[in-house]
C-alpha cells in the first residue's frame, strides 16, 4: 500500500492578495484556507513557506491567470515567474493549471449563497484558489468531494 500523496496547497495569486485553498492529505478535497496580502515578493515566498511547513505540503499548484483558455498574458507569466521562484524556495514541485474564470465561478457562487459585497471581498480569493485546486485534482484523476 502507498503512502497518501499528501497535502497540496493552491494559490490563486492576485494583484493584492493571494487566495490559498488546502487539499486533504489524500489529495480528494479542496478547501479554501486563507487570504495573503501582496507585500513584496520575499514576504509572499516565506509567507507560502510557512503554510507549507504547517501543513506538511508536499506539492504546490499555481493558479494562470489566462486571458483566454491556454493563452499566456503578462499576468499568467508572472505567475509562471513566482511559481519557478516558489519551487527553488521551498524545493518542493509547484505546478500550473489554466484559472481562466474562477474568480468568475467564485463569485457566482457566493452571490448564491447571498454574502455581502463586504464579505465577498473577503473569501473570493481563497474561493478562487479552492476551484484551481478542484481543477488540478479532476485532472489527475482524482476528483474531489
Amino acid at each position: 500500500m502507498s503512502d497518501p500523496p499528501g497535502p497540496i496547497l493552491a494559490l490563486d495569486l492576485g494583484s493584492r492578495r493571494i487566495g490559498v485553498a488546502l487539499s486533504d492529505p489524500e489529495a480528494r478535497v479542496a478547501s479554501p484556507l486563507c487570504v495573503l496580502p501582496r507585500r513584496g515578493r520575499d514576504h509572499n515566498l516565506r509567507a507560502v513557506r510557512e503554510l507549507v511547513q504547517r501543513h506538511g505540503v508536499r506539492q504546490v499548484v499555481v493558479g494562470l491567470p489566462c486571458r483566454r483558455p491556454g493563452e499566456l498574458g503578462q499576468a499568467a507569466r508572472r505567475a509562471v515567474r513566482f511559481g519557478r521562484r516558489l519551487e527553488r524556495f521551498l524545493g518542493i514541485p509547484v505546478h500550473f493549471i489554466d484559472e481562466y474564470e474562477t474568480t468568475a465561478e467564485a463569485e457566482e457562487a457566493l452571490l448564491e449563497a447571498d454574502l455581502s459585497r463586504r464579505r465577498r471581498r473577503q473569501v473570493v480569493d481563497k474561493v478562487a484558489a479552492s476551484l484551481i485546486l478542484r481543477r488540478f485534482l479532476t485532472r489527475r484523476g482524482e476528483a474531489p468531494a
